[in-house]
């Protein structure tokens, strides 16, 4: 479901370096200058403690910035949109529980909140046109073939040429086999042998040479890397590996030994500490301003039926150690054990007051304090029962890749419609697929996208029981 795209952003990221640089700086340099702006057009100073505050926070909440040169104008603009009400409205919420909104002027505020957006699309828009048009330039673009005609060739075409604003032309394919043995797509674009691959990149300056030959053709690619090493082209193996899912591909080093990581977690080095500091800071908040909630709530189940307020369920956390997840209880009895049936539609076991916290994803809030302890995330894959997962581990590929994060209150599959039961083997295989997408695309602004819906959910969904 979604491989191609994985495929292309993992292995085609080297030539969009520069743009991702941009990008990266550009979304947060143009937001707190334009709070800079707005401050001194005010005639305010910017240089007292709280503005000073407020930028710096600005700037960590929104770096990395996104790279939407490749989007069209109308999807990035709905996307700045979206991304900046959801930055707001964290914002609002941290100033609302430190009581730091008094030291901010409300015309300030509100000429920072319109022009921001606003000055996010113009710079993509500009960014487009001078992304195309250097692009565009003969010198900027580059010529690339492909060395085998199969499947996995056809798919690294396809990459190339949809590449886009990144000036790449495609020439064509170099296979020994013959037409009928060749993918039907790549047949009528092949340009010849492997013998001849060095001799057609030297006379038409061929920049990148991509081989993508099985490894039992070993002793080809040696000689046809002997071959071309005599060009000035740029070389690229592309191994197979579209039989696993991709989680974080990269190319790394290990003491002189270069390593290809096709599974790994996306939280390491600094995305580790963004992802923590966010899900301590989010949590606390959250947890100081619903304290009234969790004591109403807590009543409430204590007098809706006998037993404990609070039920504790095993679930598996990071890289699928077993953890104590908390939530409020909703049933009269509760299965926690080898055998655990799933909540159903009008399910006998749920009380009235049981089904209302369902349905409002209200029985979650405990969880916050598994955030603070370290054991989940605020955003991240659902955790499933123990017994759920020693069942469908050997039902559904990758299914354990999931647990390479730590599991959240709320996930990309769930503001995606995969809420509530999974009685089939295609409602969790999709579920699964949309945890492994988050994996793929994670980035601090997708964790605050999915906060907004899930609080959009909790009041409009009624899937969940």
């Amino acid at each position: 479901m979604f491989e191609d795209r994985t495929y292309k952003r993992t292995f085609y990221s080297a030539p969009q370096s520069v743009t991702s640089l941009v990008a990266a700086f550009l979304e947060p340099s143009i937001t707190v200058l334009t709070f800079v702006f707005a401050t001194v057009y005010a005639d305010e100073w910017i240089n007292d403690r709280p503005a000073l505050t407020l930028c710096l926070l600005v700037f960590a909440l929104t770096f990395p910035g996104r790279n939407r040169f490749r989007d069209n104008l109308i999807a990035a603009g709905v996307d700045i949109l979206s991304s900046w009400i959801t930055l707001l409205a964290i914002l609002a919420l941290c100033g609302y529980a430190t009581r730091s909104l008094h030291y901010f002027e409300n015309n300030v505020l509100l000429d920072w909140a319109i022009a921001t957006p606003v000055l996010q699309w113009l710079a993509v828009w500009l960014g487009k046109i001078v992304t195309q048009r250097l692009s565009a330039r003969a010198a900027a673009r580059r010529t690339a073939i492909v060395v085998g005609a199969g499947a996995l060739g056809v798919k690294v075409a396809k990459a190339l040429t949809e590449s886009g604003d990144y000036g790449v032309d495609f020439l064509g394919y170099f296979d020994d086999r013959t037409d009928d043995r060749l993918d039907q797509e790549a047949s009528a674009q092949r340009l010849g042998g492997l013998k001849d691959v060095a001799a057609y990149a030297t006379r038409h300056g061929v920049r990148e040479v991509y081989i993508t030959l099985p490894l039992g053709s070993q002793p080809r690619i040696v000689e046809l890397l002997e071959d071309v090493q005599g060009t000035t082209a740029s070389l690229f193996f592309v191994p197979d590996v579209f039989g696993i899912s991709i989680i974080q591909g990269r190319l790394q080093d290990m003491n002189g030994v270069p390593v290809v990581g096709i599974c790994e977690t996306p939280f390491t080095g600094t995305n580790e500490l963004v992802k923590r500091i966010s899900d301590l800071v989010l949590a606390m908040l959250i947890l100081i301003l619903i304290s009234p909630l969790l004591l109403v709530i807590a009543i409430g189940v204590k007098l809706s039926s006998p037993g404990p307020v609070v039920f504790r369920q095993r679930r598996n956390g990071l890289d699928g150690g077993e953890i104590v997840v908390y939530k409020f209880r909703s049933m009269r009895s509760q299965d926690n054990g080898p055998m655990v049936r799933q909540a159903t539609k009008d399910d006998p076991r749920i009380t009235a007051f049981g089904a209302f916290i369902r349905r409002t994803s209200l029985d979650e809030l405990p969880q916050f304090i598994n955030v603070l302890q370290g054991r989940m995330s605020i955003v991240g894959p659902r955790p499933h029962a123990v017994a759920h997962n020693e069942e469908y581990r050997r039902l559904i590929k990758a299914y354990m890749v999931r647990h390479k994060v730590k599991p959240g209150i709320t996930g990309w599959a769930q503001v995606n419609g995969h809420r509530g039961e999974t009685d089939t083997i295609e409602k969790m295989q999709a579920r699964v697929e949309y945890d492994l997408e988050y994996l793929r695309n994670w980035s601090l602004g997708l964790d605050l996208q999915i906060i907004v819906r899930t609080i959009r959910l909790v009041f409009f969904d009624r899937h969940a029981y």
